[in-house]
């Protein structure tokens, strides 16, 4: 059995050449994204196992059992040689009770790391699961996110080309079509692509991500500038009308009034607010929960946003332009017509068969 301090000694050797084969890891030239993709994951394997090993660590140091302080008491006190010698007799002891015990030393296994990784398996060039459409990490593959999108209630019905192409213009869709339905649309796309960034960019960490769009939000809501939800000042009295009453308020008075009013509970808790703003009889609190409701819809839009920035539109394009060209050549090829530089410019059928 290891003792405290052998522990300690053991994980601080791991952290060392964890350190060592992370640096190593990303000093190596990846030419190909397969390459990077692999190389990011076994980095956020190394990083995951590093922390645990700094956690285990910090509990070893807190010595919460006193067993740390008993070990130093007792390799340091008067009797320091009488408990050199018995924990020698333990050893040997172990070892003849144990007579072919292996012991690997640490640098053998982070050296067969490295091996590895220069001359690796089928396995390890596979590290992440990803559809066919997906060509491992190159594109989106959208097509059940789609279908959800196509039968929501009164939405427009797109091609899947289309669709890659607007479905982050989250800012077009009218307010009226953004009900509990569309709300499940939303849950769908950003679990996919949260899915899909943990896969492509496995060192984004996606907690701090969640902070980070979170206090944006919050700002961009209160003061009104959020995309797809207008400034309240510009939504008319009808509008102003229900948002008023949604928070309980008094809803009479002229546009500027109920503009004014409204404006003045923007980063504020209803409990902070003054009385007088109040109706007396207010509605039930159905027209709040349809106000936070609203809410998280935009929060989730937000999520998305962030989501395809960072995945970039660049693999949003590449998509799109795959799909064009081979549907561009399947039409050539129903019609008979070579798929050459020739036609390049031809944008009509009648063309395309006049120039035949």
């Amino acid at each position: 059995m290891e003792t405290i301090l052998e522990q300690q000694r053991r994980y601080h050797e791991e952290k060392e050449r964890l350190m060592d084969v992370m640096a190593k890891e990303m000093l190596i030239k990846k030419s190909t994204l397969r390459d990077q993709i692999n190389s990011d994951h076994r980095t956020r394997a190394m990083q995951d196992r590093y922390m645990e090993v700094s956690g285990n660590l910090r509990d070893l140091y807190d010595d919460k059992d006193g067993l740390r302080k008993e070990e130093l008491s007792a390799i340091s006190g008067p009797n320091e040689f009488a408990e050199f010698y018995n924990r020698l007799k333990q050893i040997k002891e172990f070892h003849r009770k144990h007579p072919n015990e292996i012991c690997v030393p640490m640098s053998v296994e982070f050296e067969e790391l490295l091996k590895a990784r220069e001359n690796p398996s089928e396995e390890a060039q596979n590290l992440v699961e990803f559809t066919d459409e997906e060509g491992y990490g190159r594109y989106l593959d959208l097509h059940d996110c789609y279908l959800k999108y196509i039968n929501l209630k009164a939405s427009e019905k797109l091609d899947y080309i289309t669709y890659l192409s607007i479905f982050d213009q989250l800012f077009d869709i009218p307010k009226e079509r953004k009900n509990a339905e569309y709300k499940r649309y939303l849950e769908m796309l950003l679990e996919y692509l949260q899915d899909y960034t943990d896969r492509v960019k496995p060192l984004q960490d996606q907690n701090e991500l969640f902070g980070k769009i979170q206090n944006e939000f919050e700002k961009k809501w209160d003061n009104g500038t959020f995309p797809g939800w207008p400034e309240l000042a510009s939504l008319g009295l009808d509008r102003l009308k229900s948002a008023l009453l949604a928070l309980g308020l008094k809803c009479g008075g002229t546009l500027e009034e109920r503009a004014q009013r409204l404006f003045s509970t923007k980063g504020k808790s209803l409990e902070s607010l003054d009385s007088s703003l109040f109706a007396k009889n207010p509605k039930s609190k159905g027209t709040k929960r349809d106000t936070e409701r609203n809410k998280d819809i935009a929060f989730l839009e937000a999520q998305i946003y962030e989501y395809v920035e960072i995945l970039g539109v660049s693999i949003l394009l590449k998509v799109i332009w795959d799909l064009w060209e081979w549907r561009h050549a399947h039409g050539m090829r129903c019609l008979g017509i070579p798929n050459t530089a020739h036609f390049a410019n031809v944008t009509q059928i009648e063309d395309a068969v006049s120039c035949k």
